[in-house]
């Protein structure tokens, strides 16, 4: 039984997997640090005046639980895009020249898909002879997609 477990732990996937994700976590440090101590401090400004930020303060004066603060939605908005585009470009592509040259397709592009004209479902591979969902035959087809 344990020989399992570590011969599952072993496996070149779970470790690729763990060091992406130790990656990312550190990646994610380091841009919500650029966001916080660069972005914020922008939008803050985009307001102008002495507000605490862009935003509308929609009870008492102050009080800090009642303020709407939109500049920190959009920072956050702004570090998702930023997190993904570096988990992307970091981990995601390096990752799929790896598997290529090991021969193994990583985060494949769908194939050609063709519509079912008896139930409408639009995900049927364009091979397919019956539809998944209903179970009609399906036209065969040449060349690109219907759909």
């Amino acid at each position: 039984m344990l020989k399992g477990f570590k011969n599952f732990l072993m496996r070149g996937d779970i470790i690729v997997v763990a060091v992406g994700l130790i990656v990312a976590l550190a990646f994610s440090t380091l841009i919500k640090a650029f966001t916080d101590s660069v972005i914020n401090p922008i939008i803050a400004r985009a307001q102008g005046g002495h507000s605490a930020g862009l935003g509308w303060q929609l009870g008492q004066e102050g009080n800090k639980a009642t303020y709407l603060d939109i500049g920190s939605f959009i920072s956050a908005i702004i570090y998702f895009i930023i997190f993904m585009a570096v988990v992307y470009f970091l981990i995601v592509v390096p990752y799929k020249h790896y598997s290529a040259r090991r021969g193994v397709v990583a985060f494949k592009e769908p194939g050609p898909v063709k519509m079912c004209p008896a139930c409408l479902s639009e995900d049927l591979p364009a091979a397919a002879a019956k539809c998944r969902y209903c179970g009609t035959d399906q036209p065969r087809t040449t060349g690109s997609s219907q759909a």
